[in-house]
């Protein structure tokens, strides 16, 4: 039983969800005259409140008060709705809805965790307060990305459920569940930064889209940004601040992925992948700062491709399939010298695949240190295989920017690495 000091508690916040509720309400609705209002601040307070009393009287009695008390509430709303609509035929539910969700949060205050509901009234009155925002958004999506989320969706919800996690083949090296789990996991995180490019398109600047393109893919986003070069000199040096940034976001994604798949990496890597993304993104300030003053370009970066394509799922699923059977292979034949042999190998298209083969193995066949030697070896292959885009697409003056900050880059992640251990282990 709750004491009295506690039901005051529980009710006071029942009564503060309201009034939150109200004052964004009161203040969307500001320019509506009076009754036009389908609520303002005192109806809201009064329906969080009714909420808690409810639940309240619910927990002192029996379940179907508080039932009843909802179902009323939203029988008198229905009947408020029908009548706003003969009079409009155009008539949103947004606070008819907000309305039901202050009772049943002032109920949940007082019958559940006063945490909890205060959390969920906090997301429910930003979300009411992003209107425009959000509309602005779903403006810009287009069908190719409406289709990617739901694309995302269902690879993640409903096929990866479906899939056995039991290992097969070689070594029982390959475990359908976890293998599509890591393609779930990287498309998502590739997603997130492809999306963010797509709504806010290269207009956010070269260093930003430098930044969400790392996340997408720092390869790709390298090949897009050093077509913008050719032929525009007065503009190399931002857009190579731009790749770099793209290539140092990589060293803080692979920290993220062995937080996932293999946390006991995360001690050994996280000095020398911090440092290299640290030398990078240092790097990139200095490139940007003497030509911060340059053309802006605003054009659109299409070299991304879309990462939640199934073709796309499927190449990365396909390609981590082949890179777990090779450093299987590799490393029964010939030892831990195979790993390092097939991370090189696996650098030079991809680190995603790499690390999380490498993370798998760690624990059982590997040691935590031959393991981060070994996702060291193919991020710095795959840094300088960036290097050399940018040469080669970009042309010898911005390749030479670029390269210079990823020798850099990889020379102080190998000097932080041998200086914390590894040259010793």
């Amino acid at each position: 039983m709750m004491d009295d000091l506690e039901i005051f508690q529980r009710l006071g916040l029942a009564l503060a969800i309201g009034l939150l509720f109200g004052l964004e309400r009161g203040w969307h609705q500001r320019s509506q005259s009076e009754g036009d209002r389908i609520a303002g601040v005192r109806t809201f307070a009064i329906a969080g409140l009714l909420g808690g009393v409810s639940g309240w009287l619910a927990s002192l009695t029996a379940p179907i008060v508080l039932a009843v008390a909802f179902l009323g509430l939203a029988g008198l709303l229905g009947v408020s709705y029908w009548i706003r609509l003969k009079d409009d035929d155009d008539v949103g539910l947004t606070s008819e809805v907000a309305f039901l969700l202050a009772f049943s949060l002032g109920a949940a205050s007082v019958l559940g965790e006063m945490a909890a509901a205060a959390a969920v009234a906090v997301v429910a009155a930003l979300l009411l307060s992003m209107k425009k925002r959000l509309h602005r958004w779903v403006a810009g999506i287009e069908q190719l990305e409406l289709q990617a989320i739901l694309k995302l969706a269902l690879v993640s919800v409903v096929i990866l459920p479906l899939l056995p996690d039991q290992g097969y083949g070689p070594g029982a090296t390959l475990n359908p569940y976890e293998l599509w789990r890591a393609v779930v996991i990287v498309a998502g995180l590739s997603f997130f930064g492809y999306a963010a490019i797509r709504l806010g398109g290269a207009s956010l600047g070269i260093l930003v889209t430098g930044l969400f393109g790392g996340l997408a893919s720092s390869t790709s986003t390298t090949l897009a940004l050093s077509r913008l070069v050719r032929g525009q000199d007065a503009i190399a040096q931002p857009v190579a601040a731009g790749i770099v940034i793209a290539g140092s976001v990589t060293f803080l994604r692979i920290l993220v992925l062995v937080a996932i798949f293999q946390p006991t990496l995360i001690a050994p890597l996280a000095i020398p992948m911090g440092v290299m993304a640290g030398v990078g993104l240092v790097g990139a300030c200095l490139l940007w700062l003497p030509g911060r003053g340059g053309e802006d370009r605003q054009d659109e970066l299409d070299g991304i491709a879309n990462p939640v394509e199934f073709k796309t799922a499927l190449t990365f699923g396909a390609v981590l399939a082949v890179v777990l059977l090779a450093v299987h292979y590799l490393k029964m034949w010939i030892g831990t010298s195979g790993v390092f042999a097939a991370a090189a190998l696996s650098g030079v298209t991809d680190v995603d695949a790499l690390t999380i083969s490498v993370s798998k193995l760690v624990g059982d066949d590997l040691t935590a240190a031959n393991g981060a030697i070994a996702i060291f070896v193919a991020a710095s292959v795959n840094t300088a295989v960036k290097a050399g885009i940018s040469v080669v697409v970009g042309g010898r003056s911005m390749g030479l920017r670029v390269g210079l900050v990823y020798a850099a880059v990889i020379a102080a992640g190998a000097a932080s690495a041998w200086s914390f251990g590894w040259g010793g282990g």
